[in-house]
């Protein structure tokens, strides 16, 4: 670990002020990613911000479920989303993602903003976000999920720009399958289903390319009341774990496996 100095924050103004003013700092959320990072010395930074110190009363940290929205703030653990008994009844797919995701230490620390902010293209909220066809509300402006995930760990946002909470739209039916890769817990292939009514069908897959994407041959199938078959995508993935068309295969089994989840 490289040396670098520490500073909690005691407002949302002072952490973006931080940030602002030393292009080196990070903030810091549940740490998940960014703790082992600076241990392996895989990153270093000038500073660490820490938003843990915020007011419980901070709209990072609120969960609140309106008539036609959800929207959780951006500190908000893993554990309280799938814990959440009315996002169960208004998002069971939401909370049924928020419960797979690592393993109990993970989702006691590990932070709703956080994971979607790393944008890890083997995430689980990424797809959640992006078939949910939700907003990215951060401290200067809102962000719409199809222009957020600007490839692998890459989004939109601004190197001094905070992400604030996400607002998800509800949907009349949701689910999500995944296939954990067993020590990590990260997903080799997760596909999420969401029926949003009159904004239609839509299906996002994380997990098996370089990056969270719509499926939309598998949208015109659900549509059509049949099964897509496997992903065809250029981007992909093999590595160790599993080979680029075991992936697109993956997909097509999980796409099933979610859609025995959806209620009538």
């Amino acid at each position: 670990m490289y040396a670098f100095s520490y500073h909690a924050a005691h407002s949302l103004d002072d952490a973006v002020q931080r940030l602002r003013e030393d292009s080196e700092a990070r903030p810091l959320a549940g740490g998940m990613t960014l703790i082992p990072s600076l241990k392996h010395r895989l990153a270093r930074v000038s500073q660490v911000v820490d938003l843990a110190p915020l007011s419980p009363l901070s709209p990072l940290r609120a969960l609140e479920v309106g008539e036609n929205h959800v929207q959780i703030g951006a500190l908000v653990r893993h554990q309280d989303v799938a814990d959440a008994r009315e996002l169960a009844q208004c998002l069971p797919g939401l909370a049924h993602l928020a419960g797979l995701i690592g393993d109990p230490q993970v989702r006691a620390r590990g932070t709703l903003g956080g994971s979607v902010a790393n944008n890890d293209p083997a995430a689980d909220y990424p797809a959640a976000v992006l078939a949910l066809d939700a907003t990215l509300i951060t401290d200067r402006r809102e962000i719409a999920a199809a222009d957020f995930f600007m490839g692998m760990f890459s989004t939109a946002l601004a190197p001094d720009e905070l992400l604030v909470a996400v607002r998800f739209c509800r949907a009349r039916r949701s689910a999500y399958a995944k296939f954990r890769q067993s020590a990590s817990g990260y997903a080799m292939a997760g596909v999420f289903l969401a029926d949003l009514g009159p904004a239609g069908l839509r299906v996002a897959v994380t997990g098996a390319c370089d990056g969270v994407l719509r499926w939309h041959a598998a949208e015109q199938a659900w549509a059509e009341g049949r099964l897509p078959g496997a992903l065809h995508h250029p981007g992909l993935q093999a590595d160790l774990h599993a080979s680029a068309r075991y992936r697109g295969h993956l997909a097509g089994v999980l796409f099933e496996q979610a859609l025995t989840q959806l209620a009538p």
